[in-house]
């Protein structure tokens, strides 16, 4: 994959489109079209009313931010390879994946022509995120949170070296053992990483910094290294080695 004119990525705990994470969507897209493509697919099993306020809240950050809310609306694989639909991530300066169902998300959007307009888009240099479960995708599987060892979903394999928990220390405090739960068939070349809430890691696809309100982590075994806001951490693309200065 061609990533030399590749926009930044942004793998976000939580909080997207809230006031709390405006200044890091602006740095995202500033620069670019002013054109935020917003796509809560997410959401879909939760139902219309929940999809409705997903809806609201990308347009209310791209007024706060100043620019031109784009809201692709995708419920099922049919409007992902929508040609109409797809059409609409195009000229984008920054295309964002809500939060919701991850398993749901990845088998909607996974080898169809609006995921790979998305990547081109990406390559070509528009700015691309992921909250919680648009973060979870954007690897190669997607553990099923509550029951890892019940199976997962093949993800979008845009960031095939990483594994990603959002809501870290939200979930530590509910689920002391989340950090084995997503071990689980890790392999040598994959990393997990840990994002905080209201925290993302901005970078890619080897070289992170941390933005945001709390830490980011690295975590092998039952171990993990902390990376505050303002530090770089690093997951290569070999999985050698998952820790930078």
């Amino acid at each position: 994959m061609n990533t030399e004119q590749a926009g930044p990525i942004a793998l976000v705990g939580s909080g997207e489109y809230l006031p709390v994470m405006t200044d890091i969507e602006a740095a995202l897209i500033a620069g670019r079209a002013p054109r935020y493509v917003q796509i809560a697919t997410a959401a879909v099993p939760d139902g219309p009313a929940t999809l409705a306020r997903w809806h609201r809240m990308g347009v209310e950050q791209a007024q706060r931010i100043g620019v031109t809310p784009v809201t692709v609306p995708v419920a099922t694989r049919d409007d992902a390879n929508d040609p109409a639909i797809v059409e609409l991530v195009e000229g984008a300066g920054l295309i964002y994946l809500s939060g919701g169902n991850p398993n749901f998300l990845a088998e909607t959007l996974r080898d169809t022509r609006l995921w790979a307009a998305i990547e081109e888009q990406w390559r070509t240099g528009a700015a691309l995120a992921g909250c919680s479960a648009g973060a979870m995708v954007m690897a190669a599987w997607v553990p099923t949170i509550r029951h890892p060892r019940e199976g997962g979903t093949p993800g979008l394999g845009l960031l095939s070296h990483l594994r990603v928990i959002p809501h870290f220390d939200a979930f530590l405090k509910r689920m002391p053992d989340v950090t084995t739960r997503f071990l689980v068939g890790q392999v040598d070349t994959v990393t997990v990483v840990g994002v905080d809430e209201d925290t993302a890691i901005v970078g890619g696809l080897e070289e992170w910094i941390v933005r945001g309100q709390g830490s980011a982590w690295v975590l092998t075994g039952k171990e993990r290294r902390e990376f505050r806001v303002g530090e770089t951490l690093r997951t290569p693309l070999s999985g050698v080695s998952s820790v930078g200065g």
